[in-house]
């Protein structure tokens, strides 16, 4: 007897709510919609048909694959962000959605040039460009491989036109000035590491995550050299751990950068640094 599809997602629930996965019926449907070939937002309209085969066997394996801790991105190879459907690759950070804030902050005053640092999937600096128009970027990572899903990411979108790409060390091969500043960067001290979700710990490249064993080199490294790259008058904009609020900000005093403010993320937690040169 061939399952309905509701029948199949309330048994798919089950067997994650059983492997201790958060959320574990909302990871069912968007397994099941990605299954099914369907928007999330159209997959009440098929509860109550039958599963073919080959969907049903494609959502069996997304559900072994969840319960074994690796997310659901990765499965179905992306996710929303800021409105925008961003690819996720072996090579990037998986786009959380708490960084949506320092994109909000970034909208809240004008820019016409942004330089992105670390930019990973692209999902910063893409998500700033579809939002201003006129405005032009530079995204910089380590590796040509992360800056090929970035470069992906930004064709997808529309933006490809407007930014390029190039492999550096922080500020290693940046030239020019920038209107805005921009990064997400690691700051997962070593001791935390081990302490971190399966689905970060052993999905997300450790480049993305690693800060040092303070969690604080990468901030070190973009403050000392943020005041040759800023215009007058722009902004460099740090995410943040919130429980580190207090040493990225004496981390960028000690560089000589001024603090304008702390933003919060959705859940009002510290998320969002912003500073300018003196």
């Amino acid at each position: 007897m061939t399952l309905t599809v509701a029948a199949a997602l309330a048994a798919g629930a089950g067997s994650l709510a059983t492997a201790g996965v958060e959320d574990a019926g909302r990871d069912a449907r968007r397994l099941m919609a990605a299954a099914l070939g369907v928007a999330p937002d159209r997959l009440t309209l098929a509860m109550p048909e039958g599963i073919a085969g080959d969907a049903a066997a494609r959502f069996e394996d997304f559900v072994a694959r969840r319960a074994s801790r690796v997310p659901v991105s990765r499965i179905v190879g992306g996710r929303e962000f800021g409105g925008h459907w961003f690819g996720v690759t072996p090579h990037v950070l998986d786009p959380r959605p708490e960084t949506e804030a320092l994109v909000e902050t970034a909208l809240g005053a004008p820019f016409g040039r942004v330089l992105d640092l670390g930019v990973g999937s692209g999902c910063i600096l893409i998500s700033l460009l579809a939002a201003r128009r006129a405005a032009t970027g530079v995204g910089v990572d380590l590796t040509p491989e992360t800056l090929a899903t970035a470069s992906a990411n930004a064709e997808a979108v529309g933006v490809s036109d407007r930014c390029e790409f190039a492999v550096s060390d922080w500020f290693g091969s940046v030239e020019g000035v920038y209107d805005l500043i921009v990064s997400n960067p690691p700051y997962v001290t070593e001791g935390e590491m081990a302490e971190l979700a399966p689905e970060a710990r052993d999905h997300d490249p450790r480049t993305a995550l690693a800060g040092g064993g303070d969690g604080l080199d990468a901030y070190r490294a973009i403050a000392a050299r943020a005041g040759d790259h800023l215009a007058p008058d722009g902004r460099l904009l740090l995410e943040i751990a919130p429980w580190r609020r207090g040493a990225v900000l004496d981390v960028l005093a000690a560089a000589g950068l001024d603090t304008v403010g702390v933003h919060p993320d959705m859940d009002g937690r510290d998320r969002v640094v912003s500073a300018r040169a003196p």
